[in-house]
């Protein structure tokens, strides 16, 4: 016998030696088991693209297949409402998990402070590798990243600019929905497979100036878009709908924005027309100045058939750039599919705000009124969301970060405001807020809406706003949807206004916003 020829201490220590390799075997097992289990994540982030205009949230005006796909396979967020609703703001909030008077980013077009923590940062201690492709507009390049190139800006839609992580700017030839496609599929085909990843796929579509890729020139030509109940919204009662400049009529330019004889030659920064290749010039410009200018000349418009002109040409150019971004969604999709990373991969689709199409005679965003508060939300986590979930509870943007990383298995730091809402995806009964709180401040330019805070319950937004004019505003959203008739300080609505005002500086306190307790508690 084999045994009979060892020493007993020796074949002790061989038994027990061959037991500890079996066991840090099992244990290496283990581990591998749990890394591969921790779920890839993918957040496609769009620019002004909002609920009125995806098919999943009921649009009658456009289809929108890929991103309805992510909210069948998944769940879809029906009241879920921003802090801010601005471009920068928004994805200082994401990065941040923090309000715009915390972060600091507040206004559009600032420089974003890199040295505050950002939740990407968790990732990455928790082993992830993190991206962010595409649009970022923070005027800055935080830390939280292993791999950036994004746009400078808003960038622009055809053969735009791109910053890397060394600060270098490259120009990416194309349609920039396909280009932030490309360059996030050439990432992901490059990363390192044995590490999981947070990769956000930052587009510049739906924002203006809607200049469509190619294919897409012409696709709603056949289509007259029905007017919205408040186009023509007189703002009776309410001054800061009154007081705004973002109106499809006055505000809304021709040549800029609608491309009614654009200006194809002037070279400049901001001048996105004059970046065209000859080859891409050519069916634009035919498109735009031969059709649609020579049309707008032939009608000599005036009055309210203008108005409606330019309403449904901004419809027209608006659905066709979210047709590119829609494809692009599913082309990552497909990749997905056939590389077997789908059932182990989160994928969010979220833009940064809503936007109004039309309602109150306006384009743009801003108020804490519904149309710019919600965002539209969907995502799908094969295995642990169930197909078709439906989200109706308050969400806001500041718990995005938090349910990522609560997703991840990576701990929450304190200096997040929001709240993980994973139990809410997973069906389980959880404690839930009952108001939002918002904040907005980019004031006089561009579009003259008056800086404002308030709370959103699940029947009433109560607002105040302040600068050069101070007053309330109460609107009941159940009975009053298109909020047209403010109710503060009318009769009956005493009480209903007291319990607002308590609850909106409940929050105030609760998010440590301490201009607007000041400005709460001012005469």
């Amino acid at each position: 016998m084999i045994e009979k020829l060892i020493p007993d201490s020796l074949g002790r220590l061989l038994i027990a030696g061959t037991l500890l390799i079996a066991a840090a075997s099992c244990a290496s097992k283990k581990q591998e088991a749990a890394e591969s289990a921790r779920p890839n994540v993918i957040f496609i982030f769009s620019d002004d693209h909002t609920h009125q205009a995806i098919s999943a949230y009921g649009s009658q005006l456009a289809k929108t297949p890929n991103i309805d796909r992510i909210a069948s396979e998944g769940a879809i967020l029906h009241t879920n409402v921003v802090t801010n609703s601005i471009c920068g703001p928004s994805r200082a909030t994401l990065l941040t998990g923090k309000y715009s008077h915390l972060n600091g980013y507040k206004l559009n077009e600032k420089v974003f402070d890199i040295n505050q923590p950002v939740f990407s940062e968790e990732l990455q201690k928790n082993g992830y590798q993190t991206a962010w492709i595409g649009k970022m507009h923070l005027g800055a390049l935080p830390h939280g990243f292993d791999y950036l190139n994004v746009l400078p800006g808003h960038g622009h839609y055809y053969n735009s600019d791109f910053v890397n992580s060394k600060g270098d700017t490259v120009r990416q030839p194309g349609y920039v929905t396909n280009v932030i496609t490309k360059l996030s599929l050439d990432w992901l085909k490059q990363r390192d497979a044995s590490k999981p990843f947070f990769l956000v796929v930052g587009h510049k579509a739906t924002h203006r100036e809607w200049l469509p890729d190619l294919p897409d020139l012409g696709a709603y030509d056949n289509v007259t878009f029905p007017l919205p109940p408040t186009f023509y919204d007189d703002y009776k009662g309410r001054i800061a709908a009154h007081d705004q400049d973002m109106t499809i009529d006055k505000t809304m330019r021709l040549k800029e924005d609608l491309k009614v004889h654009a200006d194809y030659d002037t070279k400049g920064p901001y001048n996105g027309y004059s970046r065209f290749t000859p080859e891409q010039k050519k069916p634009f410009y035919d498109y735009y100045e031969n059709k649609v200018s020579k049309e707008f000349d032939a009608k000599k418009l005036t009055g309210k058939a203008l108005i409606e002109w330019k309403y449904q040409r901004y419809l027209k150019d608006y659905l066709s750039v979210a047709n590119s971004l829609d494809r692009n969604i599913g082309e990552l999709l497909d990749y997905l599919d056939k590389s077997g990373l789908a059932k182990n991969t989160v994928v969010i689709y979220a833009s940064d705000q809503g936007f109004y199409m039309g309602e109150h005679g306006w384009f743009d965003k801003r108020f804490i009124y519904e149309e710019s508060l919600k965002t539209p939300f969907v995502i799908r986590y094969p295995g642990v969301i169930k197909p078709h979930t439906q989200i109706s509870e308050l969400v806001s943007n500041i718990d995005w970060a938090p349910t990522v990383l609560n997703l991840t298995g990576t701990t929450i730091p304190e200096y997040v405001q929001g709240e993980s809402f994973l139990p809410l995806l997973k069906g389980e009964k959880t404690p839930w807020r009952k108001e939002a709180y918002y904040h907005y401040y980019e004031f006089p330019q561009p579009h003259h809406v008056y800086p404002h805070f308030g709370i959103r319950t699940d029947q009433y937004t109560l607002a105040r706003f302040y600068g050069p004019k101070n007053f309330w505003e109460l609107y009941d959203l159940k009975n009053d949807p298109h909020e047209l008739d403010n109710l503060y300080g009318k009769k009956g609505y005493e009480a209903i206004t007291a319990d607002l005002k308590a609850r909106l500086k409940n929050q105030i306190q609760k998010y440590k916003d301490d201009e607007a307790l000041q400005l709460l508690d001012r005469k």
